[in-house]
């Protein structure tokens, strides 16, 4: 499966929660978790500013869905976010059994902009997300949405920077 004009407009979603992100002084990344049926059931954007940076949004839906969700139907619902997910929020969305994520920017795009700008090396390694969860169905990225996502990381470098 690859990335649909539908996907798109969930994604969109996620760039905009991703802007918010940014406009509250956090990095921009936003995730929306959808049913199988397609309406969304909870979104949220990264929230890392005071210090835990664990909360990315990623995460926020794994700890929601198991809390809210039966395991046949997280395992039909659809992930969409912003930026493909780090290790962590891989891991957590596999152990929960969440379905497909589709993302709208890659680990290695995010990785070669950083770079490009003389950003400090992660802590963290920028792994796929079928390096963590080789079994997870995985769409992205999606090339429309470059440009858009690259300003918002590179707004937030340029504020960090100075």
């Amino acid at each position: 499966m690859s990335v649909s004009d539908g996907d798109i407009e969930y994604l969109r979603r996620c760039v905009e929660l991703a802007r918010e992100a940014l406009i509250a002084g956090d990095e921009p990344f936003g995730s929306v978790l959808v049913d199988s049926s397609g309406r969304t059931l909870f979104e949220d954007r990264n929230r890392v500013k005071d210090g835990d940076n664990t909360r990315h949004p990623e995460l926020a839906i794994s700890l929601w869905a198991v809390g809210n969700m039966e395991p046949e139907d997280r395992a039909g619902a659809v992930v969409y976010t912003s930026g493909e997910h780090c290790p962590m929020c891989s891991a957590a969305h596999a152990w929960v059994g969440l379905g497909r994520i589709v993302y709208a920017v890659s680990s290695t795009q995010l990785s070669t902009w950083l770079h490009e700008w003389g950003a400090p090396p992660s802590p963290v390694a920028g792994l796929s997300i079928n390096t963590v969860a080789p079994n997870l169905p995985v769409d992205g990225p999606a090339d429309v949405l470059e440009a858009e996502m690259k300003a918002l990381h590179l707004e937030k470098f340029n504020s960090t920077a100075n």
